[in-house]
């Protein structure tokens, strides 16, 4: 990315890229600058299509479209964003909708604040966009549990996207409240025309396909909630033929152009226009593995190639933002992959939402196609690095529990979803520690029923972890009387694609076995660290100086001073190099001013987290971090993100 303030001139900056050897290849220019919400009042044909082309208001339109989603972006740098895919020469934009933000308790819907998707959708159409809405009520997206709330898994028998009555009627609840904001919104609603231009019907159905009337389903929820703009599916290539609906445009997903891949597309519909709904432009990282980039050339001459052939694309994604709290997602292919906190996905602007050589290869390429200037690149804004910070007081989380926290009493371990808290909706995410009394030591397993990692401890005394690989720990005997054996579970995220949407509840999820002899007798506690519980935590009785050693788990707390206007920072968990004061933090999570940052992890890749400058205020700012075992002392403010050692993508 390039320093502040600094604009290269794009045609001296890159060397000449494939597609610019071919003076004849964007012969036909596409030039939509007139065609824009704001430019086409009265609209009332919205998108069609016809001939295998989009037509919009009746006039030959394509779709240069670019991902960006407004729950992973801080609602202040919306318009930023906005206007840089516009100055990259793009005209719309596609974003999910996330049903476990807008829905976190059953009936309860919230659409304030950074989740005004009303707002959102509207400042879209006043900066010249068109927009691509996927509602879901399934986005995948690298997204716990890929959006669906996980109330849903309270029904033992729930069957998530299937026609399951269960399912279906919250999502009906859902889509009842939603189309509320959707509806008015539609492009080719008379006098009040927004900027939704089509809607997505689910998401990638065909790689899951468990229900053949589902998909019809969900087309007649939108349709019966006044939806009437141009529906869409949305599938890899192996997914295609099993995802479609009849009256929705199929649209394909990919990152490499294979060989007659856009031409399939003919196989499943004839005589429509082609377009790439995901062209991946990235990838997403997990704990444990490297930051995948994507060769800039390779993707730029491959976006000029699909764009050659006459195809529609949007860019997934364009500005990917960050997975702030718990929000973040999992695999389970071969084994469980819980994704980092750092939804970057080498993506056309960085994750604090600066310009890529992406970027500019890109504008060049499409202000070829348009024929047109675009509009000038917004200035970035300043990063700031604030240097130390200390953290100097701590309190233990077991001194914690008899201050703030209430147990349920049980007598069989209860999941995290069921656990009786929040209106008898559970508990989404975070931890949940289980805690029952034993007489002596021994064998303790699992049976794979830790969902996804627990810390063991023997009254205060760590004696190890246990997760999907270890199943089976030892137990030291201790002196004649009871004990406290200690389970600190954590949720770290819900696969959110695959076949095991179903088996997705977190905690203990069956028994755990003490010597053969299943634990009973349960006190459980909750810590989802909500904003309530953090503002709590302030006022605990216990904070004491942080020791030159300690191990958690427990709380830590500091403050950082800021004089001027607050700038995006990254605050940085590692211990510097040289630095015999501070041995770097090891697992846990960080809160500024009361807003979840989310998770950091020693294992890597991701050293640093986002701070975005809006959360911030002049004075002083109060970090807390949840520190599962070893503590550093300090952290740092850096100005220059580190997601860690680098791997092309194949």
């Amino acid at each position: 990315s390039w320093s502040c303030g600094v604009r290269r001139n794009e045609e001296d900056t890159f060397p000449p890229q494939d597609w610019l050897l071919t003076p004849l290849l964007f012969s036909a220019r596409f030039n939509w600058s007139e065609l824009t919400p704001l430019g086409l009042w009265g609209r009332t044909l919205g998108l069609q299509t016809e001939d295998s082309q989009f037509l919009l208001e009746g006039m030959p339109f394509r779709i240069f479209g670019g991902s960006m989603h407004y729950f992973r972006v801080p609602r202040e740098y919306w318009e930023d964003r906005m206007l840089k895919m516009r100055a990259c020469g793009l005209n719309t934009l596609t974003t999910y909708v996330p049903w476990n933000l807008h829905e976190k308790e059953r009936g309860k819907f919230d659409f304030s604040e950074n989740l005004d998707l009303r707002a959102f959708l509207s400042l879209a159409a006043k900066n010249g966009l068109w927009v691509i809405l996927r509602p879901g009520p399934y986005i995948c997206s690298e997204w716990d549990l890929g959006g669906l709330p996980s109330w849903l898994l309270q029904d033992p028998e729930m069957q998530l996207r299937t026609t399951y009555k269960g399912f279906t009627e919250a999502v009906d609840a859902y889509f009842d409240r939603l189309m509320r904001v959707v509806v008015p919104l539609q492009a080719s609603i008379y006098k009040k025309g927004g900027p939704i231009i089509a809607v997505q019907v689910e998401n990638e159905y065909g790689s899951y396909a468990k229900d053949p009337n589902y998909m019809t389903y969900v087309k007649m929820a939108l349709l019966n909630r006044g939806i009437v703009e141009l529906l869409m599916t949305s599938d890899n290539k192996n997914g295609l033929s099993f995802g479609l609906v009849e009256g929705a445009l199929a649209t394909v997903n990919f990152q490499k152009l294979e060989p007659g891949l856009l031409k399939y597309l003919d196989t499943v519909q004839k005589d429509q226009p082609k377009m790439v709904m995901e062209y991946w432009t990235g990838w997403f990282d997990n704990w444990g593995g490297p930051h995948y980039v994507f060769d800039a050339d390779e993707m730029v001459n491959t976006v000029a190639s699909i764009l050659k052939t006459g195809a529609s694309i949007n860019l997934y994604m364009f500005h990917g933002g960050t997975n702030f709290g718990f929000m973040s997602g999992a695999l389970e292919a071969d084994e469980y992959k819980s994704d980092v906190t750092s939804y970057d996905y080498d993506a056309v602007l960085t994750e604090a939402g600066d310009y890529t050589s992406k970027f500019f290869k890109l504008r060049q390429l499409f202000s070829m196609v348009i024929g047109q200037p675009l509009p000038l690149p917004p200035m970035i804004e300043s990063k700031a690095s604030y240097g130390a910070i200390l953290l100097h007081q701590y309190i233990s989380l077991w001194d914690v529990l008899p201050a703030l926290l209430q147990p349920i009493k049980s007598e069989l371990p209860v999941n995290m979803e069921n656990l009786h808290l929040n209106d008898s909706v559970g508990q989404p995410y975070g931890y949940v520690l289980y805690e029952t009394v034993i007489f002596g030591g021994g064998h303790l397993h699992t049976r794979d029923h830790v969902r996804d990692r627990a810390q063991v401890f023997v009254n205060t005394m760590y004696v190890g972890e246990l997760d999907y690989n270890t199943v089976e720990l030892s137990i030291p005997e201790g002196q004649q009387g009871f004990r406290q054996l200690r389970l600190l579970v954590e949720n770290r995220g819900r696969v959110n694609y695959g076949l095991a949407l179903n088996e997705q509840r977190k905690g203990l999820i069956g028994d755990v076995f003490l010597n053969k002899t299943p634990l009973r007798n349960f006190k459980i506690y909750s810590l989802e660290m909500k904003p309530a519980f953090m503002k709590s935590l302030q006022h605990v009785p216990g904070w004491s100086t942080v020791p030159d050693y300690f191990v958690g788990p427990a709380f830590f707390r500091g403050r950082l001073w800021i004089e001027q206007q607050p700038q995006d920072t990254f605050l940085k968990l590692q211990a510097s190099a040289g630095c015999s004061s501070s041995r770097g933090w090891e697992k846990g999570v960080v809160f500024v001013n009361g807003q979840n940052l989310g998770r950091y992890w020693k294992i890597g890749p991701q050293e640093t987290l986002y701070l975005p400058g809006p959360w911030l205020r002049r004075g002083g700012n109060e970090i807390v971090i949840f520190e599962e075992r070893t503590a550093g002392r300090i952290i740092q403010s850096v100005d220059i993100p580190y997601l860690g050692r680098t791997q092309y993508v194949d």
